[in-house]
């Protein structure tokens, strides 16, 4: 079975196509959505999602979350003196995904697509592909976020060309695609991005405002507990905006209540900065598209960071046209992944269409270049410019440097500097040439670039026929296949936190974190509740844990709510 996951920075979700419909796959809670969060417990078990998250307010220093901002680096993230990657973080939930759609299947599932943020690079993508592989999936295709989003919106469909501009604010990044539908091809234009701007940006504001009200100069005074309920609270609050121009925020520090008031007007001041950092890859993406705002039929809303008001009142602002978000922005992603695997597996009931997409940034190599007095080394040279359209394979001829030179390396590399050092360096060639005056020998560099992101390099020599040609995989990311096989079974090896037992952990934790938040008649009640619930587990009575546990969620919504409709009050 193959299956559609966009796996994001803050909550990932998976879909499928079945019965002539995208359908949005649900976890084993039930919700559509599985919080990016990994936590590992007091026993050694991987906790996945909404648990995890809970189980984090309580003990932040052994959760990890927003780790997507991370990958495709060294960056290790150390859980109860375990070490992971953020790839190795990414295939929990990916497995979690992926058991979900088992069971919700019932069938295998072996196969997926998986969206990336468009402006991921290529050590992002195939970090990615990786974290596919250690959850045990063939990633069949890496599908960019907002291309996905576009066939979900239907884009194209009365059959009238259309050029849209896709802008897709999610959890930790950011991106703008502008594409055009005609005739079932839908070609994407340009790409520009922020890998490093989205919700969790939005929610650090909350953050910041709330310690400079309460006059704390220093974060580092606050302990990770209680930045972590700060944070959560953070988040609480500014979701709460959706339902009105003033949201409150309250947390207990160093043992007082603080509770603060905020307006939507001084949240979108405080905002200003951040909103402003969405005006650059807006205009970026315009230009190197050659299009104009008045040559855009539709701008397209996606991910969850949209439905901030201040974010949908700037882009109109900005754009003057009014943006469109009656998709759910949270899952528009995996639904459009989902019809890509109907369009893979040639579906009838589904009308295929051609995607051309784009390659998000240049690629090149390092020279020396003659500046008239004196040759300079270090220089990039740049042969397949960002936003041209792929699958394509582009040549360029080089010539020795030095005089009597043995080798020529050529150095991989990705990015937009024109000095070579500023660039990501993705791999190298080294061939061998004739020895022999500098310029007289010519070496021919070809670089192709498919649809999945994949970048193979060929340099020949020309004089003499000597040609290497590689699958550009870079150094520090390369993987014996007995590496990959070892880090899969660690993987299997550390045990999740077993289904059947998921809605326990969850409202264990969450409890545990509101009694700690609470005072007088409810925590008492809580505590009951709790010791209830152990007996009822200890006595292994499935019928007993479900009706306790019930009345436990009841007693924390009625808590929660009753705090909710007294901070409005």
């Amino acid at each position: 079975m193959l299956i559609g996951i966009d796996l994001g920075t803050t909550n990932s979700l998976a879909a499928c196509f079945r019965n002539g419909n995208a359908e949005l796959i649900p976890n084993r809670l039930g919700k559509k959505l599985t919080p990016s969060v990994i936590s590992v417990d007091d026993d050694g078990k991987i906790l996945v999602g909404e648990t995890a998250r809970e189980y984090g307010y309580l003990h932040p220093d052994r959760t990890a979350k927003v780790f997507k901002r991370t990958m495709g680096t060294d960056r290790e993230y150390d859980l109860a003196g375990m070490k992971f990657s953020s790839e190795e973080l990414s295939g929990f939930v990916l497995r979690s995904l992926k058991e979900d759609a088992e069971v919700y299947l019932g069938e295998p599932v072996e196969e997926a697509i998986i969206s990336v943020p468009a402006y991921f690079n290529d050590k992002q993508r195939k970090a990615t592909k990786r974290a596919g592989e250690l959850a045990g999936l063939t990633v069949s295709r890496i599908i960019n976020e907002p291309t996905a989003s576009a066939i979900a919106y239907g884009v194209g469909e009365e059959g009238a060309m259309e050029r849209c501009m896709v802008f897709d604010l999610g959890g930790g990044t950011f991106d703008v695609t502008i594409l055009e539908y005609f005739k079932n091809i839908m070609e994407v234009y340009a790409i520009a991005g922020d890998n490093f701007l989205g919700g969790e940006d939005f929610t650090q504001v909350l953050v910041e405002m709330y310690l400079g009200r309460l006059l704390v100069a220093n974060i580092n005074m606050l302990d990770l507990r209680t930045l972590s309920n700060i944070y959560k609270a953070a988040e609480d609050c500014k979701c709460s905006f959706s339902q009105g121009n003033v949201s409150h925020m309250g947390v207990n520090i160093f043992g007082q209540y603080h509770e603060e008031e905020f307006t939507i007007e001084e949240y979108a001041e405080a905002c200003e900065p951040l909103l402003e950092k969405l005006r650059k890859p807006i205009e970026k993406a315009l230009r190197d598209a050659k299009v104009t705002l008045d040559d855009l039929d539709r701008i397209i809303l996606v991910g969850g960071a949209t439905k901030l008001s201040i974010v949908r009142e700037y882009v109109q602002k900005v754009t003057g046209i009014y943006p469109e978000w009656y998709v759910d922005p949270d899952t528009s992603v995996a639904v459009g992944a989902a019809l890509q695997c109907a369009m893979k597996e040639r579906d009838k009931r589904i009308e295929e269409v051609i995607l051309t997409d784009v390659c998000p940034f240049t690629l090149g190599t390092e020279v020396v270049r003659d500046i008239g007095a004196f040759e300079e080394p270090g220089h990039y040279l740049p042969i397949i410019e960002r936003n041209t359209v792929i699958p394509v394979s582009r040549r360029q001829t080089v010539y020795t440097a030095h005089d009597n030179q043995k080798y020529v390396t050529v150095k991989v590399l990705q990015g937009e500097s024109y000095m070579a050092k500023n660039n990501l360096l993705l791999g190298e060639l080294t061939v061998e040439v004739p020895v022999g005056p500098k310029g007289q020998e010519a070496i021919e560099i070809t670089y192709t670039y498919d649809v999945n992101s994949l970048l193979e390099v060929e340099v020949k020599v020309l004089s003499t026929g000597l040609q290497k040609k590689a699958i550009i995989q870079s150094e520090e990311n390369k993987m014996s296949e007995e590496e990959a096989r070892q880090r899969f079974e660690r993987l299997q090896y550390l045990k999740q936190n077993p289904r059947d037992d998921e809605e326990n952990k969850l409202v264990i934790y969450r409890a545990s974190r509101m009694y700690e938040e609470t005072y007088g008649a409810d925590k008492t009640k809580i505590s009951d509740m709790l010791a209830q619930l152990d007996e009822a587990m200890a006595n292994k009575s499935r019928l007993e844990i479900e009706i306790v546990r019930e009345k436990l969620t009841d007693l924390l919504d009625s808590i929660e709510q009753k705090d909710f409709q007294g901070l409005l009050s």
